[in-house]
């Protein structure tokens, strides 16, 4: 038997293949399916079956596309409802691949649809628990996404008491050898203490996993509903996507419009740049947001942008436009690209660089915002005066900004305030605003 593991650093995202005797079965597949058609060739293998561990809400997966090309068959929980065609594969249902079995394991917790699946090998040991977004490597899954979408909705606090019994009674109970093999690692949204391990085991979570240490369930349900990562407003759409599965990435992708640089575009509909800052800075379209393609580019881009709203999507280069459509992709934002451009480096607006002397010598003259998230702002303010909007937020906060001073914003590091001070300068083209960018450092 063969267990690879693929793994996407931009969403902190693993999925893997299964093979035996000529045979491979692809769980939690992402966006673009590709890689387990090739991984599958190489090992002489034919893809069979696709398993869904839930409904994913930080990623598009490809198995309905996987599904159309090869014909495998897609396993999921009949809890899920999903609309594509697929076998139901819940609590004791089995999966035969040559000698070795795939078992299903219903663990509700991170939604009320998951599923983690066990692996017994040849012998009839259990040796592998593809866990899904239940167990992670030092953490669990978050129970807090799915109170207004998918087939089945639940509040986090019942979500979480089903997460205490998953654990408590299942995966808890299995041998401390078990290899476990999550569908996230650290980064992820979709928990909040991952370690930077991309595996793990049983017995080794058991000792140092805090979500599996001694405690009622009381204390279980408030711990694990507090202090998780802020949600991004993509997070439901792509529940609801993966539900009933997307279209084939390909064909997607060579339905977007490809425009002229320079090109006129329509008023009203939103610009992202995905340049690096200093290019954006030099010039770029009246009023377009810089989401730089460096870093979390489809965590930003799905917590800026909301669902369904058209966009304009820029790049320096054919090279880069081509990165930034796929990444696009991957959360299902490329059905509502209006348009994909390279950057006029003589467009209409520039940005200045911030006088550091005068910040520093009278910092009272000047408007300070806090871009970065509630928990790095609870954790401690950088500046004591600051407006704090987190900039999954600042969009609909923008009426909050006072315009009687020239505005300064900053986030830990310097990309998210390139994005915020970007969505600022369009709303008060008449006061000028600054990034303090990475200079932020002196004061971390």
């Amino acid at each position: 038997m063969i267990i690879h593991q693929f793994y996407d650093k931009d969403l902190a995202h693993a999925s893997y293949a299964i093979i035996e005797a000529g045979q491979a079965i692809v769980v939690d597949p992402a966006r673009d399916p590709q890689p387990y058609y090739d991984f599958a060739n190489q090992h002489e293998s034919r893809i069979v079956g696709v398993i869904e561990t839930h409904p994913h809400a930080d990623f598009i997966s490809s198995h309905l596309e996987i599904h159309q090309t090869t014909g495998a068959t897609i396993y999921a929980s009949r809890l899920l409802g999903a609309t594509y065609p697929h076998q139901a594969f819940d609590d004791g249902d089995v999966i035969n691949l040559g000698n070795v079995q795939l078992k299903a394991m219903n663990t509700p917790g991170h939604s009320p649809d998951s599923i983690c699946i066990l692996v017994i090998d040849e012998q009839g040991q259990e040796t592998a628990l593809f866990s899904g977004d239940t167990l992670f490597v030092g953490d669990v899954g978050r129970p807090d996404l799915r109170e207004g979408v998918g087939n089945i909705k639940a509040k986090k606090e019942d979500l979480a008491r089903q997460m205490y019994q998953s654990t408590r009674q299942k995966l808890m109970t299995l041998p401390a050898d078990v290899v476990v093999y999550p569908a996230h690692g650290p980064g992820s949204l979709c928990g909040k203490n991952m370690s930077p391990d991309l595996h793990s085991t049983i017995g080794r979570e058991l000792r140092q996993n805090y979500a599996l240490q001694l405690m009622d369930e009381l204390q279980f349900v408030q711990t694990l509903t507090t202090d998780q990562p802020f949600m991004p407003l993509y997070f439901g759409y792509d529940v609801e996507l993966n539900k009933q599965g997307a279209p084939a990435l390909a064909a997607s992708l060579a339905a977007i419009p490809h425009l002229e640089t320079g090109s006129q575009l329509e008023a009203g509909i939103t610009i992202v740049d995905t340049r690096p800052k200093a290019l954006f800075n030099e010039g770029h379209y009246t009023n377009a947001i810089n989401l730089q393609l460096q870093g979390k580019f489809e965590t930003w881009l799905g917590a800026v942008i909301a669902p369904h709203e058209p966009f304009y999507l820029v790049a320096a280069d054919e090279e880069a436009l081509a990165v930034a459509l796929k990444r696009a992709a991957k959360i299902g934002y490329e059905q509502y690209i209006k348009g994909a451009l390279i950057a006029d480096y003589s467009a209409q607006q520039t940005f200045a660089p911030l006088d550091m002397d005068d910040f520093k010598a009278y910092p009272e003259k000047y408007t300070l915002i806090d871009t970065r998230n509630w928990n790095e702002i609870n954790a401690g303010l950088l500046f004591a005066d600051s407006l704090m909007i987190p900039l999954p937020e600042l969009r609909y906060r923008l009426h909050e900004i006072p315009t009687d001073k020239p505005i300064v914003v900053h986030c830990a590091a310097g990309y998210r305030s390139a994005a915020a001070r970007s969505i600022i300068a369009a709303h008060l083209p008449n006061v000028p605003v600054y990034d303090l960018s990475d200079a932020v450092l002196e004061w971390a």
